[in-house]
């Protein structure tokens, strides 16, 4: 059996060296599995470093096989984004799943999850805020409060909030262990060595030194993300096209604002400004801004319920051997390049990386692509 992480390395960082050190301290001889978000995110922008040079940080730094979330699940609220991470682990066989939390209490969040799951009052308390226009996090939020007197609010604590739902539904044979958090998920000021992905995302908006925050071999494999150029392009696409309802994550009514506002603004934040309101969270509606410029509609959505096969991104030797030892009992098919066998199930992937290249200014092939392999450093 094997341990499993899930996480996006938007950008790797020494929070995560610090992770992956704490799981190799606690379970020296288990394999380390890693789903990662692809090419875009949780959060809904596209990641700052390209998914095989995410896959060449983890492996370097103690994972032994990195498999790719697929867009369809990595650009999807927190329950979706869960639901894909879950079935790749429990696919590959995966016994334990160790996650970062603020509050690393996991019985409470057990709690949490099962109220989640069977307590009729739950769902009618959410139900109200989501109908006076509160956004699904703070109605989960604000109801678990309620019933518990204890609040859940921090983003990693609710992210695995999602997780441990889908195993209890699910009856995986995962253990959901977490790791406390040494910082803020959402801080955007660098605290020392150790700081949150969006401080060290901001501090490069702001061209500032995060030296001290990431390992030397992060900063070479980092790429400039133009916030103006994605800007452009997603005006281009909404001016262009008739009926943005069609989007998925585009809400009817929606459309017509961003229609309307995105013609006087010039920044995603100026947008964002103009049309959010407490039912839509930053994320969601970057999210929706991806869905957009990738031409993703809620009508091919519905193609990608669940995970249809197994995208390799990278191993070691020691990963390698383990998908070889369990390769016979995986259901569906184990990707590791693009083949005439198989493009049609990496149909969106292929789709989206193209559109990522184009915006980052990236000239990979994506045909040519295969799997990382490195063995750990000691």
């Amino acid at each position: 059996m094997a341990v499993g992480i899930i996480c996006e390395y938007n950008p790797f960082h020494n929070g995560h060296i610090y992770h992956l050190n704490k799981i190799k301290e606690l379970y020296k001889d288990e394999e380390i599995i890693l789903v990662l978000s692809g090419n875009y995110t949780q959060r809904g922008l596209p990641s700052i470093i390209e998914k095989y040079d995410k896959a060449l940080l983890a492996l370097t730094y103690g994972v032994d096989l990195v498999i790719e979330l697929p867009f369809s699940f990595s650009t999807q609220s927190s329950d979706f984004f869960a639901k894909g991470s879950l079935q790749i682990l429990n696919k590959l066989k995966c016994n334990k799943l160790v996650f970062g939390s603020e509050s690393d209490d996991i019985e409470v969040l057990k709690s949490h999850a099962n109220i989640q799951l069977n307590n009729k009052e739950y769902n009618t308390l959410v139900k109200e805020d989501l109908d006076k226009g509160i956004n699904y996090p703070t109605a989960m939020s604000n109801a678990l409060k309620k019933i518990t007197n204890k609040t859940v609010s921090d983003a990693n604590d609710l992210l695995a909030l999602s997780y441990i739902k889908e195993i209890i539904s699910n009856k995986y044979n995962i253990e959901p262990i977490s790791i406390k958090r040494t910082n803020n998920y959402n801080d955007k000021n660098l605290t020392g060595s150790i700081s949150s992905a969006t401080s060290i995302r901001e501090a490069l908006k702001n061209s500032k030194d995060i030296k001290e925050t990431v390992p030397k071999e992060t900063i070479k494999l980092i790429n400039k993300f133009d916030e103006i150029k994605y800007f452009n392009y997603l005006k281009y696409k909404v001016l262009s096209d008739k009926d943005l309802s069609i989007y998925q994550t585009v809400d009817e009514g929606l459309d017509n604002k961003i229609k309307k506002e995105i013609v006087n603004c010039n920044t995603i934040q100026e947008l964002i400004d103009k049309i959010k309101s407490k039912r839509y969270t930053y994320n969601k509606l970057n999210r929706m801004f991806t869905h957009i410029i990738c031409s993703y509609t809620k009508e091919e959505n519905t193609k990608y319920k669940d995970i249809e096969y197994i995208r390799v991104l990278g191993f070691s030797n020691k990963g390698k051997k383990y998908l070889n030892s369990i390769k016979k009992e995986i259901d569906i098919p184990i990707i590791t390049n693009i083949s005439k066998s198989n493009i049609d199930l990496l149909e969106l992937e292929l789709r989206v990386d193209n559109i990522y290249n184009l915006l980052l200014d990236r000239k990979d092939n994506l045909y040519a692509k295969k799997p990382i392999i490195k063995d750990i450093i000691d």
